[in-house]
C-alpha cells in the first residue's frame, strides 16, 4: 500500500538544538516519521542532540553566528522573530514545526500545509512573566517587559500561519485557544513520546521498597514549586532526590536542610534507578504535559502531583497516584505531604501505572501525528461515507 505522506517536501521546524529534553524528543520522533527531512532552527549546538536528529540536514539562523551565543542564548530573545522568518522555505508542501518559542512563526511556502505541534504557548510571555523575571523594578525590567510585550503581540499575530494545532495536553489546548482564538475542539491533542523501553520498572513493588524517598524530575525555575516538595518532605521526615538543573538551585540548596539532596543532572541509567527506588514521583508545579511523570509510571512509581494541567490528562487519582488542590487552605506543602501520606497507604498495581505510561509510546506518538496528517492531507475518495 501506497505511503500517502510519500513524496511530500517536507521541512521540520524546531526552536533551538542546545540539548536533549522533551522538545527534542518530540523532534526525534517526528524525524523517524519524516526521514532525511531537513531541519530549521534558531541555532545548533554540534553534538548536543541524539545522533537520530544529527544525522538530518540541519540549517541555523543568522543568530549562530552572533557572539556568545552558547552562554548567554536567551538574551537575543528579541532577535527570534526575525531569525525565524529568515528561514527559506520555498520548495516545501508540508511544514511541521516542534514550537514552545517561536518555530511555530516560520513563514511556510504558498499552498503548504503547517502543523504545528504545540509544546506550550511561551510561558515566560504571557501568564508567566513575573515567575520568570520576578525583578519588576529598574530600566532593564522596564525593557525586558517593552520586549515581551511586543513579543507576545508577534506571537498572537504569527498564530494566523498554522493550518493546524497539534497541543501536547488538553491543559495547552485551552492555552492555545486563549492566546491564539482557536477554537479548543480544533486543537489536536496527542501526547508526547516517553520513552518505556527504556524505563521499566525494577524488581521491588512500591510497598516493599527499602530506604524509601521521594523523587523530583525538574528544571530548577521558580514555577516547578519545588520549595513545596522540600517542605512537605520535611514535615514527614522523608528523604527528597531532587535531579535537574537550573536558575533555581543556590535559592533551593538554602532551604533544602539534611532531608533533600540536589542531584544536578544524572545519567539515563542513574534516573531510571532513581525512578525504580522512590516511593512515589512528586511534582508540586504545573506542567503543560510532564513527562517525567510519565517514565515515573513506566518504572512503576506511583505520582503525587499538584491537580492541574497536563497531568491530569496521565493520573487518574487513586489509580495511578494522587492528585491534590495546591490551593487547599492547609497550603501547598501541607497539601502535599497529606498527599504523599495517602500515597503511601496505597497499594498501588505495577502493571496498572506501566499500562498507563505505555500509552504514551514513541511508536503510538508517530502512529497518531501520521493518523491527523492523513486525515488532513490527503482528500477522501467521492462516495465515501455514502
Amino acid at each position: 500500500m501506497t505511503d500517502p505522506l510519500a513524496g511530500r517536501r517536507t521541512a521540520l521546524v524546531h526552536d533551538w538544538l542546545t540539548g536533549m529534553r522533551g522538545g527534542e524528543k518530540v523532534l526525534e520522533a517526528l524525524c523517524s516519521l519524516f526521514p532525511g527531512a531537513p531541519i530549521y532552527t534558531l541555532f545548533h549546538f554540534a553534538g548536543s542532540v541524539s545522533p537520530a536528529i544529527e544525522a538530518h540536514p540541519i540549517a541555523a539562523s543568522f543568530l549562530q553566528r552572533l557572539p556568545g551565543l552558547r552562554a548567554h542564548y536567551r538574551r537575543y530573545l528579541p532577535l527570534f522573530p526575525a531569525a525565524i522568518e529568515e528561514q527559506d522555505l520555498a520548495g516545501f508542501d508540508l511544514v511541521v514545526s516542534s514550537s514552545h518559542c517561536v518555530a511555530k512563526g516560520v513563514l511556510p511556502p504558498p499552498g503548504a500545509f503547517h502543523l504545528c505541534y504545540c509544546h506550550t504557548p511561551m510561558r515566560y510571555a504571557w501568564d508567566q512573566e513575573h515567575a520568570y523575571f520576578p525583578r519588576r523594578r529598574g530600566a532593564v525590567a522596564r525593557l525586558r517587559s517593552l520586549a515581551l510585550s511586543r513579543l507576545r503581540t508577534w506571537d498572537a499575530a504569527s498564530a494566523a500561519r498554522v493550518d493546524l494545532f497539534v497541543a501536547n495536553s488538553r491543559f495547552v489546548a485551552r492555552r492555545i485557544h486563549r492566546y491564539y482564538g482557536r477554537p479548543e475542539e480544533a486543537v489536536e491533542v496527542v501526547p508526547p513520546p516517553v520513552e518505556v523501553d527504556f524505563f521499566t520498572p525494577g524488581e521491588a513493588a512500591v510497598g516493599d521498597r527499602e530506604d524509601a524517598y521521594c523523587l523530583a524530575v525538574s528544571a530548577l525555575a521558580p514555577y516547578k514549586r519545588l520549595e513545596v516538595a522540600i517542605a512537605a518532605c520535611a514535615r514527614l521526615g522523608l528523604p527528597l532526590r531532587i535531579v535537574g538543573d537550573g536558575p533555581e538551585r543556590r535559592r533551593l540548596e538554602a532551604v533544602a536542610g539534611t532531608g533533600a539532596r540536589l542531584l544536578g543532572h544524572v545519567t539515563p541509567e542513574r534516573l531510571r534507578e532513581l525512578y525504580r527506588g522512590a516511593l512515589c514521583f512528586v511534582q508540586p508545579g504545573v506542567e503543560d504535559f510532564g513527562i517525567a511523570a510519565a517514565e515515573a509510571l513506566a518504572c512503576g512509581t506511583p505520582v503525587v502531583a499538584a491537580g492541574r494541567g497536563g497531568v491530569l490528562d496521565i493520573i487518574e487519582d487513586g489509580r495511578h497516584g494522587v492528585l491534590y488542590d495546591p490551593e487547599a487552605g492547609t497550603g501547598e506543602a501541607a497539601a502535599l505531604a497529606t498527599a504523599i501520606d495517602r500515597a503511601r497507604g496505597i497499594r498501588f498495581n505495577t502493571l496498572d501505572l506501566r499500562g498507563r505510561a505505555e500509552g504514551f509510546s514513541a511508536g503510538r506518538f508517530t502512529e497518531r501525528i501520521r493518523s491527523i496528517l492523513v486525515r488532513h492531507l490527503v482528500p477522501s475518495r467521492p462516495g465515501a461515507g455514502i
